[in-house]
């Protein structure tokens, strides 16, 4: 049964050449993660009682300032990998090769999801709450891009799932764990901590799901559930991994940084207004007055009468959108 069971391969390469382009699997699992998310979190946002679109709107500012800031946050962290001695600046540039801090990638990318939040003229609270579930599945997606890599993972071990991190070699047949292909020498066997994240990840998006249909969550607090439940189970993974990292007193330094911000996340789910929104506080400034105009018989900015006969969270035709003042325990609903 041992010989079974053990062990899990990695795959024997991470680029292909298609003609004079590499295809690089890192960089196409990151791409299928971000149009899940959009797809996804758009679906939801039209079942809240938004527009259709608004999602890929505000997805073309987050998206690039996301992978500006998930990048700059692994090299602040790693700095001694680039700017060390030994190390090249150059690679720095080179997103392309792995590398990025989701923290980073959550900071600048809300950056650039308020910037398209304000030119659509919708809540950014509202929109987080329609995409976080996406976005968690676009993580665990994305991981998928460092099995193939032969990245983050974790010790060594001899537990049936563990997995062979082997040799790869370039055409000159010099190692390059990289761009090379296996030549099927094991060096390690080791914990394959980026299935354990991608495994917790899809748990939180299932408990999201289950909790904002149960509880119906807005004003942001849905976001806020997503990110401490990120933050929980990366700080557990983070124990397990042993290559190289920066170190504060001994501790990785995403450990600290899952700490901070889950205590941050948990702070503001408990502090921020309880309930949904309504269709007409999904909107901001004209656009808020615009819908309203449309829709006069939406009195929901005021904090009373209907909000319309809309689409539950899957879509599903005639299923009411409870107002503003809803208790958070409503049950019913659809979401997805």
């Amino acid at each position: 049964m041992t010989d079974v069971l053990a062990y899990i391969p990695s795959p024997p390469q991470g680029v292909w050449d298609i003609g004079p382009v590499p295809l690089r699997a890192y960089a196409f699992f990151i791409i299928v993660g971000i149009v899940v998310a959009v797809i996804w979190g758009d679906r939801r946002w039209v079942a809240r009682g938004g527009e259709k679109g608004t999602v890929l709107d505000v997805a073309i500012w987050a998206v690039p300032f996301g992978l500006i800031g998930g990048r700059l946050y692994h090299v602040l962290t790693d700095w001694t990998t680039y700017f060390g001695e030994g190390g090249n600046p150059g690679d720095a540039l080179k997103i392309w090769q792995g590398g990025l801090g989701i923290w980073g990638a959550v900071a600048l990318g809300a950056v650039g999801a308020w910037i398209g939040c304000r030119q659509r003229g919708v809540s950014l609270a509202a929109l987080g709450d329609a995409i976080a579930p996406g976005i968690l599945l676009a993580q665990a997606i994305g991981r998928i891009g460092n099995w193939f890599n032969q990245e983050l993972y974790g010790r060594e071990t001899t537990v049936p799932w563990g997995l062979e991190i082997y040799q790869r070699v370039n055409d000159a047949g010099r190692l390059d764990q990289l761009t090379g292909t296996s030549n099927g020498v094991v060096e390690k066997v080791v914990h394959p901590t980026f299935l354990y994240e991608l495994l917790w990840n899809v748990l939180v998006v299932i408990a999201l799901v289950v909790v904002d249909r149960r509880y119906r969550i807005g004003h942001g607090r849905l976001f806020a559930l997503y990110v401490a439940g990120y933050c929980l189970g990366r700080f557990f993974v983070e124990l397990m991994r042993d290559d190289h990292a920066t170190h504060i007193a001994g501790i990785r330094i995403n450990s600290f940084t899952s700490v901070i911000v889950f205590v941050c996340a948990v702070a503001y789910f408990l502090l921020a207004t309880k309930g949904r929104e309504t269709p007409a506080e999904l909107r901001i400034g004209k656009a808020r007055e615009k819908y309203l105009a449309e829709h006069p018989d939406d009195t929901a900015s005021t904090g009373g009468g209907k909000s319309g006969t809309l689409e539950s969270d899957t879509g599903t035709p005639g299923a009411s959108t409870p107002s503003a003042t809803t208790p958070e325990t409503t049950t019913g609903g659809t979401d997805s």
